[in-house]
């Protein structure tokens, strides 16, 4: 069978469509993915042919790839559409709508790999599309609905447990290849991620990870994590295939469990030795792990400081984190030399823009490297976008979300003059961490009217901040030139 994945852009590897890929085509299927960014994806799926094509979708793109499969399956009535991700596991009443035919709750390597094993064979034998058993755990179908006219029937299976750390060590590595072939820049950058686990133990009101755990409740383990070996094998593989200068580990929380951590570092520094980003916790940081990292060639690490308002970032996000552990844990990172970045949130629900300008002033004081700012998304089965919605902070439905974390916010401030001050405080929020004597300036320029400069000058202070404290490795002149070849090409299409 064929299985044609499409992304509508790539910011980061799509790792769950990369191990996927690897699990399929360790089984003999075949498998192909089409960035759109990079390629009209109807004229591709017509030039593939593919038998299956699937979508990993989020909330707020959703509405996207909805009418993108439309438009496929007007050329290509018989394909076989398929759905996966965060919006599709929270929201599988998305089976209803038109031209969706499967829908992936939850984990989908295995779960993808039963779906093509079935579609393979026809209950005669012969190859094609067809689904002689539905009764595939992690998927919920619409049965007589790829063109047959009758009424389709819904089938919703029982979730399978969540893979052990055992299981994701059997696991194939990421399709990297791939991607790749599909995506220039994914192949020229010189900064490579990879995911150690799964999971994380902790309850944010504004994450997806309480829905996900309530979700398998009783089936498995929240946080699971590959060996140290497993790991080291798949670096060592990337860094021997690919010019690889820093890496990124891309866990929620990497700097859970600490004699792993000590093995992986031992390891790591032995046998890898390039310089790595990870994701740590304020209230985890000690002066012990700090120097561990360090010494491994930790060079950077970001936190979530979320809001400077203590009843904000406790009662209403569930951070669990007080104003002390935020700055104690700057100060030690500082102390090792390691660069921070701080991630934040503007536009809270019970918030205002004084308690954003808060969220500010407690970064000043930390002094990241940069502080990364979004405004908040409500997302839906999220406890606190549930409770947006219900209690009527948000405006609109949960399809109205956008999908992006800069352009503008869906909650209701009462006003739309803080609204736009609001949003233009995120785009100007770094700057004013940097520089705090400029805020006097700052809180007269919010009141403009949204306008491009504030995007220009957000991009290029976060593009800066990021490639110079965050990630810095050395690129000659030609990979410079290549670099901003392709941005200039991607920009005039």
């Amino acid at each position: 069978m064929h299985l044609l994945f499409i992304v509508k852009e790539v910011d980061n590897e799509p790792q769950g469509i990369l191990l996927i890929s690897s699990v399929l085509k360790q089984a003999g299927h075949r498998v192909s993915l089409v960035v759109a960014s990079e390629e009209n994806p109807v004229e591709a799926a017509l030039r593939l042919r593919p038998d299956v094509v699937g979508y990993t979708v989020y909330t707020g793109p959703h509405t996207w790839y909805l009418e993108l499969n439309q438009r496929i399956r007007a050329q290509l009535p018989g394909v076989f559409s398929i759905f996966g991700g965060p919006h599709p596991t929270f929201f599988p009443e998305m089976i209803d709508r038109d031209g969706v035919d499967g829908l992936c709750i939850g984990e989908g390597e295995y779960a993808t790999l039963d779906l093509l094993n079935a579609l393979e064979h026809k209950s005669d034998g012969t190859p094609g599309v067809h689904l002689p058993d539905p009764t595939i755990p992690n998927w919920w179908f619409k049965l007589n609905g790829n063109g047959s006219g009758d009424s389709p029937e819904v089938v919703r299976n029982p979730l399978r447990p969540l893979l052990t750390g055992e299981e994701l060590d059997e696991l194939p590595f990421s399709d990297r290849d791939m991607l790749y072939a599909a995506h220039e820049q994914s192949r020229l950058t010189k900064i490579k991620p990879i995911i150690t686990g799964r999971g994380c133990p902790y309850d944010c009101a504004f994450c997806f990870n309480k829905a996900y755990s309530d979700l398998y409740e009783g089936k498995g383990r929240r946080f699971r994590r590959r060996s140290r070996d497993n790991v080291i094998r798949e670096l060592e593989e990337i860094t021997s295939q690919y010019d690889v200068r820093f890496v990124l580990f891309m866990d929620d929380t990497f700097i859970l469990q600490d004699r792993w951590l000590n093995e992986f570092m031992t390891s790591y520094k032995a046998k890898v030795g390039l310089p790595f980003w990870c994701q740590v916790r304020a209230n985890l940081v000690t002066d012990e792990k700090i120097a561990l990292f360090k010494d491994a060639g930790c060079v950077s690490v970001s936190f979530g400081l979320e809001a400077g308002n203590d009843e904000l970032r406790n009662a209403v996000l569930n951070r669990n984190m007080s104003r002390e552990e935020i700055l104690d844990a700057a100060e030690t990172l500082r102390r090792h030399d390691i660069a921070f970045m701080t991630n934040n949130m503007l536009g809270l629900p019970t918030g205002n823009l004084e308690t954003d300008f808060e969220t500010l002033e407690l970064n000043a004081q930390c002094r990241p490297a940069y502080a990364n700012t979004f405004l908040f998304q409500p997302y839906p089965k999220t406890e606190l976008g549930e409770w947006a919605y219900e209690h009527g902070w948000m405006m609109g439905s949960f399809d109205d979300l956008s999908g992006s974390v800069s352009d503008d916010t869906v909650i209701n401030f009462g006003s739309e003059a803080e609204k736009r001050q609001i949003e233009n405080l995120q785009k100007l929020f770094a700057l004013g961490v940097e520089f705090p004597w400029m805020l006097p300036v700052i809180r007269r320029m919010i009141r403009w009217p949204s306008n491009q400069m504030f995007w220009l000058v957000y991009k290029l202070w976060k593009g800066w901040a990021i490639k110079n404290r965050m990630f810095p490795f050395k690129m000659t002149l030609k990979e410079y030139a290549e670099s901003a070849l392709y941005y200039m090409r991607i920009k005039s299409q």
